[in-house]
């Protein structure tokens, strides 16, 4: 074990402490902890945060995938499958794009979408999703609707280090009516995959991994594989609105963090006002939607 990077970068390794049980437990990946506390606390460079993120989620996702399938928990592989297919796309399309993009504009992309979510799951009716446990008919419309779901979520993988979890959950619990636990593990295993993804492209066709986000690694991996896995396994144990309620307050401390240490002027005011217009337009939608009810 590296002690010293451990000793040396002790805030990340209590970051990550409560990132990886989070991560395990709820569709919000380690990365959707870390990149915040990172890019606006510890002042680390986004690029780094990023990658950072992909690389500890490509370790930590991957224990809680195998708690969950040792544990024979249900997660939808058809939905899995066909959302890989869209995310390789539009997390490699990220990850190139990054540079272009200010790390205000790219924190706010995450912010708002996330509090759309909230925003929805808030108004959730207790009947709303019916205990769907399973896609019975996966046809050409439900395939194209999780490939659209992966570029979208991909891509902002690519340029946060989380995201495609947050976006798989979204389109299963408010399109789909997919019971909250079957969503959640689904989406953690999807992350485990993408996050695994992100990092090949990143070392075989990108500026691959520097020193110093290898020490961050070091000093997070020892948590990560112990947090993850207990996430998993504590997500088995809550109800829909106990997932619910932690995901709603996880979400409001992103908006606050973001509000408190971003920034803004007027281009980053119209643009975030703009995406939450967008994306609460979107999840309203799907909320309303009768489709597959």
């Amino acid at each position: 074990m590296h002690w010293e990077a451990i000793q040396q970068y002790w805030p990340i390794s209590i970051t990550m402490m409560f990132g990886s049980i989070i991560a395990g437990a709820t569709s919000e990946g380690g990365g959707a902890i870390a990149f915040p506390i990172f890019t606006k606390v510890l002042q680390i460079p986004p690029q780094d945060a990023k990658v950072f993120s992909l690389a500890i989620q490509s370790l930590g996702m991957s224990a809680a995938t195998l708690t969950i399938l040792s544990m024979k928990i249900p997660v939808l592989w058809s939905a899995i499958f066909w959302t890989s297919i869209g995310g390789i796309l539009g997390l490699s399309i990220g990850l190139h794009i990054a540079h272009f993009i200010s790390p205000e504009f790219i924190r706010m992309l995450f912010t708002m979408m996330a509090i759309s979510l909230a925003i929805n799951l808030a108004f959730l009716q207790a009947d709303f999703q019916k205990n769907y446990h399973t896609i019975t008919n996966i046809t050409a419309k439900e395939a194209s609707i999780f490939i659209v779901t992966g570029i979208t979520g991909g891509l902002l993988s690519g340029l946060v280090g989380s995201g495609i979890d947050m976006v798989c959950f979204t389109v299963l619990v408010l399109l789909f009516r997919i019971n909250v636990t079957i969503a959640t593990p689904t989406s953690v295993v999807l992350m485990a995959i993408h996050s695994f993804f992100g990092i090949l492209i990143q070392v075989f066709t990108l500026e691959g991994i520097n020193s110093q986000v290898q020490d961050y690694w070091f000093a997070a991996a020892p948590i990560v594989i112990i947090g993850a896995p207990l996430g998993a396994f504590l997500c088995t144990k809550m109800k829909n609105q106990h997932i619910r309620y932690l995901l709603i307050s996880l979400i409001s401390l992103e908006l606050c963090s973001s509000l408190w240490l971003l920034k803004f002027n007027i281009t980053l005011i119209i643009f975030s006002s703009a995406l939450l217009i967008f994306f609460s337009s979107l999840m309203l939608y799907m909320h309303k939607s009768n489709a597959y009810v």
